[in-house]
């Protein structure tokens, strides 16, 4: 069964998924060294992740490894239309289209859940957190991202997770450079595409240093802008000290800042003190899961008009005459205005995404929060350097001998 928009979409949407399929250089060659063992046959496999190409990649793997596979995206804004009628040639159940109302999105959850998956690859942990209300046996699930990450931490704290979860987010191969390569460049890249506006001489103001944060600091710096951080950590606002940037608070942030980019993973962290203090023409973008750090409501209830200035962007204007633009609806800026991380990025991530599906498809593991295995994580990525034809250097065993020696 599939519920998109068109699918008369598709060959546009098989383009696509080509380009993303040919540069994906270490997830094709996990698979074929599979294909014919199919290892996931008989298992169904529900997913929920940005539904653009590098995804439908993924989800095109797992079910020629064998599953059926039902997938819809993680969030409202991010599905691609034609990408999503395309997958609906290469795998079991499809049901996602983009613009999606809140009641549409979590319908679509439940229809993934309610086809039975035996393994859930999620981001966000919308689909986690359903299964555990829906009460369904899971035999285990992965989880993408930071924010889900920490709501299946909640769920472990609580006594309440049900099922394993294999945290790839926590990965090295996948934080360290999705996180922060990744990020750094799309959320770049998003902005720019919504705006066409030069970053340049601009001050952007990022919110939160963790490894997102750090990856857009280090792009907006390298493409002419002034730096601003805001953090509540202090090791991190140290960090961003060292690294060069001003670190402040919000409250003095809000008076100078042109582009803001909030990357915290937490609720209302731009407030309507905030909006009441920005200059006339500042931006607003999100780089988090949900669409919660812009306080959007306080936003609408203090504009005088509301309108959409172009594509992904949305106008405030203000009772003394100033405009505050949101971008892509407070939502994902990267995924909802652009085509999300790079490919190369996207093929370390998604190739630990398979990885820890066939771990969970053959071990049978208690109901934690689980980390990759460092021999998958490091295999991972150097098989990754091996196709990009990056060579390591290797200790000779006098070396190994001495690391090991307390002399």
């Amino acid at each position: 069964m599939h519920r998109v928009k068109d699918r008369s979409l598709a060959p546009s949407g098989r383009k696509k998924v080509a380009w993303a399929e040919e540069r994906m250089k270490v997830l094709r060659s996990l698979f074929l060294e599979r294909e014919d063992e199919r290892p996931l046959r008989g298992l169904k496999v529900g997913m929920a992740l940005h539904l653009e190409a590098k995804t439908a990649v993924l989800a095109s793997y797992v079910q020629e490894l064998g599953a059926e596979v039902s997938i819809t995206s993680s969030n409202p804004l991010t599905t691609q239309d034609d990408v999503a009628a395309a997958l609906t040639e290469r795998v079991s159940h499809v049901y996602a289209w983009r613009g999606e109302t809140e009641e549409e999105y979590m319908e679509n959850i439940r229809a993934v859940l309610s086809d039975g998956p035996d393994i859930i690859v999620d981001d966000g942990a919308d689909l986690i957190v359903e299964a555990h209300r829906m009460g369904l046996k899971v035999r285990g699930a992965t989880e993408e991202t930071t924010t889900g990450v920490r709501r299946v931490k909640a769920l472990e704290k609580e006594g309440r997770l049900a099922f394993p979860v294999i945290a790839v987010n926590d990965a090295l191969g996948k934080y360290l450079f999705d996180n922060r390569f990744g990020s750094g460049q799309s959320v770049v890249d998003g902005i720019m595409r919504a705006t066409n506006i030069m970053i340049g001489g601009k001050e952007v103001v990022v919110i939160g240093y963790g490894w997102v944060g750090r990856g857009v600091a280090h792009r907006m710096k390298g493409m002419g802008a002034k730096v601003t951080v805001v953090e509540v950590d202090p090791f991190r606002a140290l960090e961003a000290h060292f690294d060069g940037y001003r670190v402040t608070t919000m409250d003095e942030a809000a008076e100078s800042g042109d582009i803001f980019i909030t990357c915290t993973g937490n609720i209302n962290v731009i407030t309507k003190e905030h909006f009441e203090r920005m200059k006339d023409g500042a931006l607003l973008a999100n780089a988090g899961h949900f669409n919660v750090e812009v306080d959007i409501k306080s936003l609408e209830r203090m504009a005088m008009k509301v309108e959409d200035a172009r594509p992904y962007v949305r106008r405030y204007v203000m009772p003394d005459g100033r405009k505050l633009y949101l971008l892509a609806e407070g939502r994902l800026v990267n995924i909802a205005a652009g085509d999300g991380h790079p490919i190369e990025v996207m093929d370390l991530s998604f190739s630990l995404q398979l990885m820890s599906i066939l771990y969970l498809a053959k071990e049978e593991m208690e109901p934690k929060l689980l980390k990759v295995p460092r021999e998958v994580d490091e295999a991972v990525v150097r098989r990754f350097l091996e196709l990009e034809g990056v060579k390591l250097e290797r200790l000779t065993e006098e070396q190994k001998e001495y690391l090991a020696s307390w002399l």
